[in-house]
């Protein structure tokens, strides 16, 4: 018999994903409906079941409707995969295929199953409905909130920063001929690149290089759809070790997030390479021999931009080779962006500008330090980069201007026992601290205080009663949602495309992931994500829904008072019925210590909170109202905290710059 007949088949947990539940809802299914499929495959411990039968069955049980986005029933069948590897080379085939004209799979990629062909189809089908460049960009985006752990993206306000700052320093002249990234990952840098010079006669060659064969091969297919127009070169290959472009064309532009801290980077077989002209990188500074490579690979009067960690600025084992490098004046300029600007989010990574060595050096290097290139967020939650103002700060430096940040130093004077390159001890600014000033701190601080005082007035009042809360009894989200005293929504991540970063838009709307920095959280435009929610691709909160992030190092609970927002991965809405259940009592429930721990379920690669397994107090509606009451005022007294918190590590700061200047003197 031929294959052709083979069944697509889903786990339990495939099923359960198609109908938006936990993986224990489609087992109490199963042992419950005497009518649920029956297995085709797999073992007594993990049976699969036919794609064709779990449908039928779920649409005729009310568990999914026919309405439901095409996208939405498809991606838990391609999720269902299991493997990382085997989904990336699945949607990669379908973007080949999608791809004007049609491409063939690299040389060496996997040949798929019956199984995965017929996926493949379906896939290709759905997505010629539509753009294919948008469909391919939300199955990538989605793979992506899957697996964003395990990779390293370039956030897209980053990407075009680079591109900016690359077209600034590259002459100008003549097009830019090839763009190459020797470690382009999902194709960030790339893309944006094409962005910025696809329509230039001629269009450039995007060029790219990744070891996951993978991830290059996703990359190789969404540069086709992007930018069919421009002629485009990505192969997987240890950059490093195998050294692929160096005896292919040079580079006018290199941008570039390489890999950090890697230790077997191949220290011992490089260490006669050509590339180390400055000196054979040690082995704890693997982005240095990725800086020597870049520059190796540029054509004269080209230019590369690369994002390095902080350390590699000032490392000791490094100051020879970062001697060399300014002392030939091929680093330009070194730019200190603000944490949370890309991952790791809470460092503040540096952006190298490096070009060709000059010919007669007496150089100088240009410092920013743009780590304060932040806005005030509209959340009160914190903060958010300020990429236009970083742009107009680091282009104004590049060109010449005196902005606030920027040093210039002789490249002979950093030729010291260090050559320490990090911008902050280069632009420091002693910040003038009046009269004035220090009355106003003193003024908030005594403010913030008599609040915090307020705020705990009001939860002082409230005595352990003497009964124990066993006395209530216990359920659990999963049953009030069963009573319809409330309903859960599953967040969606938005496609790649949507989502802005940086100053807001006054029309935006933030969206909430478990791993942004509070207060610089991406947004996108209020009208597309009216358009999502209306699509049934995206999920909007209201004032009173209960938002949960479930991801177990991220969890957190709130009321919606501020919103609407748009709920990325890993979030939850819960909306309940206020003749039934308050929506403050509710979240004082959730945030019960120990209850994420609970509720957590642990698989090989992650931790999650099942939300439907938080417990929640058994109370009548007046207990509900009177412990969503306290639960406010609980909520006011950690906020108010938290802002004397503020505003005495600021008084302190003024403090102690005073006093080391002698100005504080006590009379």
């Amino acid at each position: 018999m031929e294959q052709q007949d083979e069944p697509v088949t889903l786990s339990l947990a495939g099923i359960a994903r198609l109908a938006g539940v936990g993986r224990a809802a489609a087992s109490n299914w199963r042992r419950r409906h005497s009518d649920f499929p029956e297995p085709v495959g797999g073992t007594d411990a993990s049976p699969l079941f036919s794609l064709n039968d779990a449908e039928s069955w779920l649409l005729r049980h009310g568990k999914i409707d026919e309405s439901s986005s095409g996208w939405d029933r498809l991606w838990p069948r391609i999720e269902d995969l299991g493997d990382r590897d085997g989904m990336a080379h699945l949607m990669a085939s379908a973007g080949e295929r999608l791809a004007i004209p049609m491409m063939e799979p690299p040389p060496g990629a996997p040949e798929p199953s019956i199984a995965d062909r017929r996926l493949a189809d379906e896939v290709v089908r759905l997505a010629r409905r539509q753009s294919p460049e948008e469909a391919f960009a939300v199955l990538l985006d989605r793979w992506h909130a899957v697996h964003v752990r395990q990779l390293t993206v370039s956030p897209r306000q980053l990407a075009d920063t680079m591109v900016a700052l690359a077209t600034e320093l590259h002459d100008g002249s003549a097009p830019v001929g090839r763009v190459l990234d020797p470690a382009c990952g999902m194709g960030s840098l790339l893309a944006a690149s094409g962005r910025r010079w696809s329509e230039q006669v001629p269009p450039p060659v995007l060029t790219g290089v990744d070891n996951d064969a993978a991830v290059a091969r996703l990359t190789r297919a969404r540069l086709a759809l992007e930018f069919p127009d421009c002629e485009r070169h990505v192969q997987s290959a240890d950059t490093l070790r195998d050294a692929p472009m160096r005896h292919a064309s040079r580079a006018d532009v290199v941008l570039s997030y390489p890999p950090s801290n890697e230790r077997s980077w191949g220290h011992d077989e490089l260490a006669t390479d050509p590339r180390w002209v400055y000196g054979v990188p040690p082995r704890t500074e693997p982005e240095l021999a990725w800086v020597q490579h870049c520059l190796s690979v540029l054509e004269p009067g080209g230019v590369a931009v690369l994002v390095l960690p902080p350390g590699v600025a000032s490392r000791r084992a490094g100051r020879r080779i970062r001697a060399g490098l300014v002392r030939t004046g091929a680093v330009r300029a070194v730019v200190a962006l603000p944490p949370g600007s890309a991952p790791p989010h809470g460092v503040g990574l540096h952006l190298w500008l490096l070009a060709m060595p000059l010919e007669h050096p007496g150089n100088e290097v240009t410092f920013v330090d743009a780590a304060d290139c932040r806005t005030t967020a509209l959340t009160g939650r914190g903060t958010a980069v300020d990429w236009d103002g970083l742009r107009e700060r680091t282009v104004a430096a590049l060109r010449g201007s005196d902005v606030p940040g920027v040093t210039r130093v002789p490249a002979m004077e950093l030729l010291t026992d260090e050559t320490d390159l990090t911008p902050s001890r280069r632009t420091v600014t002693e910040r003038s601290v009046g009269p004035v000033e220090l009355r106003r701190a003193w003024a908030g601080w005594d403010k913030a205080l008599m609040d915090v005082e307020d705020a705990a007035k009001a939860v002082r009042e409230h005595e352990p009663g003497a009964a124990a809360p066993d006395d209530f009894g216990y359920t659990f989200v999963g049953d009030l949602e069963r009573s319809t005293a409330l309903s859960v929504t599953v967040g969606k991540a938005p496609a790649d495309d949507l989502i802005q970063h940086g100053g807001r838009a006054d029309d935006a709307l933030y969206v909430v992931t478990p791993w942004a920095v509070p207060g610089a959280e991406p947004w996108v435009p209020a009208a597309q994500a009216a358009g999502l929610e209306a699509a049934g691709q995206g999920v909007l909160t209201s004032f009173g829904d209960v938002v949960v992030v479930t991801a177990a190092d991220g969890f957190d609970v709130w009321v919606e008072t501020a919103g609407p927002r748009l709920l990325g991965a890993h979030t939850v809405r819960l909306r309940t019925n206020p003749a039934l259940l308050d929506p403050f009592f509710l979240a004082a429930c959730l945030r019960a210590p120990g209850n994420d721990q609970r509720a957590g379920t642990r698989a090989s690669s992650s931790s999650r909170v099942d939300v439907r397994r938080l417990r929640v107090l058994r109370a009548s509606t007046a207990q509900q109202r009177r412990i969503g009451e306290v639960y406010r005022q609980l909520v006011r007294f950690r906020e108010t905290v938290a802002d004397l918190g503020r505003r005495g590590e600021l008084l302190s700061a003024m403090l102690s710059g005073l006093l080391a200047q002698g100005r504080l003197t006590g009379e």
